[in-house]
């Protein structure tokens, strides 16, 4: 019998969760419908009850945290960020998880960077205060650079850090503030410099790439983004932002049906699902 599972959004033309999900279900040999619902804020409640007759949903802007109404508890990973992005449903059941942060640290520990060391974090909106947090939980000797009109942001990223730990080593600049003697076992781009159409940019000068062990760049289009592409270049090891995407899906079947998967079947999706932004979505 076929299990029902969707990805809830409100504009997901763009979405890659179908062609994820789809291989991930394959590899195991799962019937599975997977769906795309469009649903806007103000109809989120209306649709509440078929999402959670679905055994599982993945969920993306801008329902992450209105959907928390509607299900009847939180994982520790959605109560850290009060953010959910998968929801398991067994026996009628729901409860929330926030798997970002599983496709983070996968994608940390599956390119061979460090965690615990000296982590250079540009930008901590969104995905990047996810990052910030995981990092400095991690151990990291956190260094945030964001554009002056972050700067609150930063700060509050910061505060609610040292809430969780209150020994965290964190340093904020601005990106203009870099220092480029400085040596870093991870450099994260987690800001939109480099993201197509405006592929020619860059988010840090050269120096500072220089003095990093590994790049990961939360960018997936393009799949090799200036940054990357300089990286590489210097021998770098550098992994783009679909690796996060597919480690995330990863976790949600884990959660789902207790699946585990090979970096190397996990490598494979990867491989393809940029194939398919370049031929699908430009």
């Amino acid at each position: 019998m076929k299990r029902k599972y969707c990805i809830l959004g409100e504009t997901l033309k763009h979405t890659m969760s179908p062609p994820i999900h789809k291989r991930l279900f394959e590899l195991k040999n799962r019937e599975f419908e997977y769906k795309v619902m469009e649903i806007s804020p103000e109809n989120l409640k209306a649709n509440a009850e078929e999402l959670n007759s679905m055994a599982g949903y993945n969920i993306t802007i801008p329902h992450k945290v209105a959907i928390i109404d509607y299900i009847d508890r939180l994982d520790e990973s959605a109560k850290r960020y009060n953010s959910v992005n998968c929801v398991d449903n067994k026996n009628g059941v729901t409860t929330g998880y926030n798997t970002d942060c599983d496709g983070f640290l996968e994608t940390v520990r599956s390119m061979g960077a460090k965690l615990s060391g000296e982590v250079l974090l540009i930008g901590c909106g969104g995905a990047g205060r996810m990052i910030a947090i995981e990092s400095a939980l991690a151990g990291a000797k956190l260094n945030i650079a964001v554009l002056e009109s972050d700067m609150p942001l930063a700060l509050q990223v910061e505060k609610e850090i040292r809430s969780k730990k209150t020994d965290a080593e964190i340093n904020i600049v601005l990106n203009t503030q870099i220092e480029t003697n400085k040596s870093y076992d991870l450099l994260v781009n987690a800001c939109p410099v480099g993201m197509y159409p405006k592929v020619e940019a860059c988010p840090v000068p050269d120096e500072v790439i220089e003095k990093c062990d590994a790049v990961f760049d939360i960018i997936y289009n393009p799949e090799e983004t200036l940054l990357l592409k300089k990286a590489r270049e210097m021998g770098k090891k550098a992994v783009g932002g679909m690796a996060m995407l597919v480690w995330q899906a990863v976790s949600a079947h884990r959660i789902w049906d207790g699946d585990e998967y090979t970096i190397d079947e996990v490598n494979d999706i990867i491989k393809e699902m940029n194939e398919t932004v370049k031929k699908d979505f430009k």
